[in-house]
């Protein structure tokens, strides 16, 4: 499917959409914040995000991998990607060995083309109703210069990039209980603690299981490790370069400690105390838990 060309109207009147959303630049981001369907983006993102709500056609066969920033991303990506196409690529040949995740698997908002059985990663949650009703698989994973204070209240009032956390969380979790053969929920907490437990219900999500033969020949365990924290963030590839997106990253970027609980080098106890509180109250009688742990 060749990419749709985009009228110079649609540009006007999406433009003009979003020149009268509430704004906000508590974030100090290059661009405004924008409030829209009950989250915050920037323009720089907004654009594309309409524009895909409008022309992408979700396929029974996509995968989209769903989630904040800073929380599992690139992880999630190459795990799904290997998982996929295990028997397409030898490990010696995977191409995770020469480019990042975030080039092998694009972000929803820049692709309207190259339309294989695709697995997509967004993380705008008023996306979701658009993929529920094409029956596309979804994965969710669940982190300018500001102080961490000032970081840290603009979160707790809920204006952090596609914010409030808590209710982009909240959406995809009910929507995973309405429907858990089209979304699944994982947490990073615990794929961290069994990391092939997921990989395996990961694979059976996505309509790829493992055999009895591929489990007993370790497959699970090489996919796991070629995708670890470790072994992706030594790779020259993920080192240096940048990744071709709206926002121009060094592909190190994507790498920071891939570890549970490194809040606690940043965080008071009183700050996670406050945080713990406000995610109780959010989360509240839905059946869902996400604290500082």
């Amino acid at each position: 499917m060749e990419e749709e060309a985009i009228s110079p109207a649609t540009v006007e009147r999406i433009q003009k959409t979003i020149s009268s959303l509430p704004t906000d630049n508590g974030w100090k981001h290059p661009l405004p914040f924008y409030f829209y369907q009950g989250f915050w983006s920037s323009q720089l993102y907004l654009e594309g995000i309409i524009l895909a709500q409008e022309l992408f056609q979700a396929e029974p066969s996509d995968i989209f991998i769903c989630s904040p920033p800073k929380s599992g991303t690139t992880w999630i990506k190459a795990l799904t990607f290997a998982i996929v196409t295990r028997t397409r690529f030898e490990n010696s040949t995977n191409p995770l060995l020469s480019k990042t995740p975030h080039d092998i698997l694009p972000f929803y908002e820049r692709i309207f083309s190259k339309r294989w059985p695709q697995i997509l990663s967004q993380g705008y949650p008023s996306l979701l109703p658009t993929l529920l009703t094409h029956a596309c698989q979804n994965l969710l994973v669940e982190h300018e210069p500001l102080s961490l204070d000032e970081a840290f209240e603009i979160f707790c009032e809920g204006k952090s990039p596609f914010g409030p956390y808590w209710n982009h969380v909240l959406g995809y979790w009910k929507a995973s209980l309405e429907r858990p053969k089209k979304v699944l929920f994982l947490k990073y907490e615990d794929m961290m603690k069994d990391s092939a437990l997921d990989v395996k219900k990961m694979a059976e999500f996505v309509g790829y299981p493992f055999s009895l033969e591929e489990e007993e020949e370790g497959m699970v365990e090489k996919i796991v490790e070629m995708c670890s924290f470790e072994f992706l963030s030594n790779l020259e590839v993920n080192k240096k370069g940048t990744v071709e997106s709206l926002l121009k990253r060094q592909n190190n970027f994507f790498f920071r400690k891939g570890t549970v609980g490194d809040w606690k080098n940043y965080l008071t106890l009183e700050m996670a105390d406050r945080l713990n509180k406000i995610m109780e109250q959010k989360l509240s009688g839905s059946g869902l838990t996400l604290n500082a742990s």
